[in-house]
């Protein structure tokens, strides 16, 4: 799948990053919250696969790599601002590194 969304267009941090809220294409469900940088966009867009940027290993990482707990990313959003990612994506398997389906499936305060 092809993208056009161009890295001139980001606000990247001081660091180089941009974070990006995962998304199920298909439901809506929010699945995590990870940080891209430009190394990280463009073997997104090139391969279709989820990469990220792990800030404590200081290195790219794809999703599903060694856990088989692929993102495939159907569609990359830039918000408003320019400064956060919205990934839709394919979810196979959990996408937290804890086993469930999301990051977001532990305490919740709901009024």
């Amino acid at each position: 799948m092809a993208f056009d969304l161009s890295s001139a267009e980001i606000k990247w941090n001081a660091d180089g990053l941009i974070p990006a809220i995962v998304q199920d294409a298909a439901s809506g469900e929010v699945l995590m919250l990870a940080w891209v940088n430009s190394a990280a966009l463009e073997l997104t867009q090139s391969q279709g696969w989820a990469t990220y940027w792990s800030r404590s290993r200081a290195e790219l990482w794809t999703k599903g790599a060694t856990s088989g707990n692929v993102q495939r990313v159907v569609r990359i959003s830039l918000d408003c601002d320019g400064d956060t990612l919205l990934y839709q994506v394919e979810q196979e398997g959990a996408a937290c590194h804890t086993g469930e389906r999301t990051c977001f499936a532990g305490r919740s305060d709901r009024p």
